[in-house]
């Protein structure tokens, strides 16, 4: 089959982009949209020209590097489903294809379809992690957890931090992201002495990075390849105002405030 890709070429992130056309006709309906990448920087490489960056890993839909923008849309047209595990046959012979990067103040570009996308680990350095000493893995039955919370934990980890949710939002918010971080962790009996304090540091560190502000548009739940729930940033901004006004007072008692 035949597909028609225009892609972003950018060096580096100080020097101006922009759209580049190329052709492909020996594209095979089997191939993953990675892989049908990997036949174009072939040829291009046999011509002597620079090939297209784009970042990927596992190539298997669980370590979130491959993200980029297929016709307007984080990881393309199929719901649940990155790049990497995107195929051409969801595609048709002659169909053109816009190729661009996640666009956001705090995802700078490094090249072409690549992202630097440190903030989200200098987000969760700043608190999404559980430091308390709990000892050696107790037995499974000996620290009883209710279902409910237990399902919700399980289903915000899924989270594999491929920044689609920031593309998505208008505001360039990463509050989905942030908020599945806190939740996974603020659920789970282990996670809640530190509940407050990670709520408050994750979520002054995702506004120090340059994220937008959630609004509820929703369009980071819809996009979201792993079905990261909306109701986990609900929750965030529980704890965070709970955990403002709880140092708040702290400081009052300690004299500071």
């Amino acid at each position: 089959m035949k597909i028609i890709l225009n892609i972003w070429r950018q060096k580096n992130a100080s020097s101006p982009g922009r759209m580049v056309r190329y052709e492909l006709d020996n594209v095979n309906e089997h191939m993953s949209f990675l892989e049908m990448l990997d036949v174009l920087n072939e040829e291009l490489t046999r011509k002597g020209e620079d090939p297209v960056a784009f970042e990927h890993d596992c190539r298997e839909g669980i370590c979130g590097c491959c993200g980029f923008m297929i016709n307007g849309i984080p990881h393309g047209p199929e719901r649940g489903t990155t790049v990497c595990q995107l195929h051409m046959r969801h595609f048709q012979d002659g169909d053109e294809l816009w190729l661009e990067p996640f666009r956001a103040k705090a995802f700078p570009i490094i090249k072409d379809l690549m992202v630097d996308r440190s903030a989200f680990d200098r987000i969760i350095s700043a608190g999404g992690y559980i430091s308390i000493n709990t000892g050696s893995a107790p037995e499974a039955n000996s620290i009883p957890v209710k279902k409910q919370c237990a399902d919700r934990a399980m289903d915000a980890a899924a989270c594999i931090g491929c920044g689609a949710c920031v593309a998505a939002c208008p505001n360039a918010s990463a509050s989905l992201f942030v908020s599945a971080k806190i939740a996974h962790l603020g659920l789970l009996p282990q996670g809640e002495p530190e509940r407050d304090r990670r709520a408050l540091r994750m979520v002054l560190k995702m506004t120090e990075e340059g994220f937008g502000y959630c609004t509820n548009t929703g369009e980071c739940e819809a996009i979201c390849p792993k079905g990261v729930k909306i109701e986990n940033i609900a929750m965030m901004h529980r704890d965070f105002t709970r955990a403002v006004a709880l140092f708040r007072e702290e400081a009052k008692v300690g004299g500071t405030g």
